[in-house]
């Protein structure tokens, strides 16, 4: 019987501050309504000054692990997702590792902005297939406001910080991920980027951001990305039970469901409460619907992003 990867628990980590539309309007030029009519973005939360990424990702993971009914020696490996590590090494994963007591094994960042969570879970998955482990944590962590120009205001009002992880686990089912699809495009990567980095200017640098450009390629490019997994997966929008889209704006959300044909109550949606979190934004929106108990076990979700690069990515999961 074929070797498959399934989602076997989820959890999520956010820092207790939260900045709302209304704090946001005495710190910049800008109004809620602003924010809210253009992004959808009502409220982000941000990490606690010396709450670095690993923290997130740690309590994140500790949720995962103990949803999971698992301890820390089953699991043989950590893949963390983020553009934000606490230094530039060792990686964020190897401090989870560290953090939750685990055997030695694989620990280690993928960093493709807001696609890295599906960048990591395709990692991940080919390794459980592969038969080299049976179970990896796989995290997706940020601490955006790090990188952020709190004078920016087309830039500081999107992003939030947090983290979500799930555990993927060996099954002989035909269950689990049943495709994942990767992409970049590097000609494009002017488009959203930092001006700093550690082999240029020695520093993290701030988020630079054509918002229109991104906006514009964000939706053709999701569009298509999306029509490649119904078309690989021989499947219609109607048999998919919940779209996780990477949480961005809500306006591309829209987009995508629209073009899908699907109704928004089939649609999770947190950035109207979390804001832009990058990588931890499709682990945070899945374990916030799996514990609501919007998400139930049999369903198809299909996970997509877009970020920086640009890169972009979608999943199909029988979770």
């Amino acid at each position: 019987m074929s070797v498959s990867s399934v989602i076997r628990s989820t959890g999520s980590y956010l820092p207790e501050r939260i900045l709302t539309n209304k704090d946001m309007e005495a710190m910049v030029e800008t109004t809620d309504e602003w924010i809210v009519q253009r992004t959808g973005i009502k409220q982000r939360h941000i990490a606690a000054e010396g709450e670095g990424t690993s923290v997130l990702a740690i309590k994140a993971a500790q949720n995962a692990l103990a949803a999971s009914g698992l301890n820390a020696s089953d699991i043989d490996g950590v893949i963390v997702a983020t553009t934000t590590p606490d230094q530039s090494f060792p990686s964020v994963a190897v401090k989870v590792q560290a953090a939750l007591g685990m055997k030695p094994g694989p620990a280690f960042d993928v960093q493709a902005v807001c696609s890295g969570f599906i960048y990591a879970l395709s990692v991940a998955d080919s390794m459980i297939r592969s038969g080299s482990m049976s179970r990896i944590m796989v995290v997706g962590a940020e601490k955006m406001s790090a990188l952020l120009n709190w004078e920016d205001r087309t830039t500081c009002v999107l992003f939030g910080d947090g983290a979500g992880a799930v555990i993927l686990e060996k099954s002989e089912t035909e269950e689990g991920i049943l495709s994942t699809h990767l992409y970049a495009d590097g000609r494009l990567n002017d488009l959203l980027y930092t001006d700093g980095g550690v082999s240029t200017t020695q520093s993290a640098g701030h988020i630079i951001m054509h918002g229109k450009e991104v906006f514009k390629n964000a939706v053709s490019l999701i569009a298509e990305i999306v029509q490649e997994v119904l078309d690989k997966n021989k499947i219609t929008p109607d048999q998919i039970d919940w779209l996780v889209p990477h949480q961005a704006n809500l306006r591309i959300i829209t987009s995508t469901a629209e073009k899908l044909d699907m109704s928004m109550d089939r649609v999770v949606v947190t950035v109207d409460r979390h804001g832009n979190t990058s990588a931890a934004s499709i682990p945070l929106a899945l374990d916030n619907a799996v514990r609501s108990g919007k998400i139930q076990r049999g369903q198809l979700l299909l996970l997509e992003a877009l970020g920086g690069g640009l890169t972009w990515g979608a999943a199909l999961v029988r979770f």
